[in-house]
């Protein structure tokens, strides 16, 4: 069993031990910009269940073409991911580190980039600190949308969010964005909230004509 490694005062970007808050690169965003969320397995890499290996790390098809549309359009693009795997002890945040290091560095290779990582290791099955129930910041609850939010000065109600379970679109929802696109889902919309489905290439194109408008309003080409 890995090390949970669950220390503020360790290597790595935890704003509590079971919460990585990762800024990344140095691209700057004016206040009131829109933000691209995106969970991370199953929706930026291929899901291998707890990943705990760089080895296996594989993109999942066209993800690289939406983020670099949204770098091209200057909105910024931010992992929102669940990581009960550390507080069931399967592996630790040093796993995690060589896991997320590898997928930004195979988008980075498809000339894309992420500019934030934010990861919830809280879990009811977990022990000691991170184990907690329905902690705010672990989806479906919007905890680390809103920490994303308030770091970044971001407009969430015209943020997008693309993920691969219905948690994924509730996180967004609670967090007061309008629009999610949902992997291998059905379109639906709940209390303003609409959820697309990305099945296909027509789905895939409905959902960089949305990046393509937020970069519009925000006066970027």
């Amino acid at each position: 069993m890995a090390d949970t490694d669950a220390t503020t005062s360790g290597p790595y970007p935890l704003a509590e031990p079971g919460l990585w808050v990762e800024r990344v690169g140095s691209r700057v965003f004016p206040a009131g910009a829109p933000a691209l969320f995106l969970d991370r397995d199953g929706t930026v890499n291929v899901d291998t269940g707890y990943p705990d290996d760089p080895a296996k790390m594989v993109l999942c098809d066209d993800i690289a073409a939406a983020i670099g549309a949204a770098n091209r359009a200057g909105i910024p693009v931010i992992v929102v991911t669940n990581q009960s795997g550390i507080a069931r002890g399967y592996f630790g945040w040093s796993e995690f580190a060589a896991v997320n290091g590898r997928v930004l560095d195979l988008l980075r290779a498809d000339n894309a980039s992420v500019d934030m990582v934010l990861a919830c290791a809280y879990h009811e099955a977990g022990e000691g600190p991170l184990a907690i129930a329905d902690h705010p910041m672990r989806k479906p609850n919007p905890g680390m949308l809103l920490e994303a939010g308030k770091r970044l000065g971001l407009d969430l109600p015209r943020s997008l969010i693309v993920g691969d379970k219905p948690a994924d679109m509730e996180a967004g929802r609670r967090a007061g964005l309008s629009r999610g696109w949902l992997v291998d889902g059905e379109s639906a919309v709940q209390s303003g909230f609409t959820v697309w489905p990305w099945r296909d290439r027509e789905d895939f194109g409905g959902l960089l004509a949305a990046i393509a408008a937020l970069g519009a309003v925000s006066g970027r080409p």
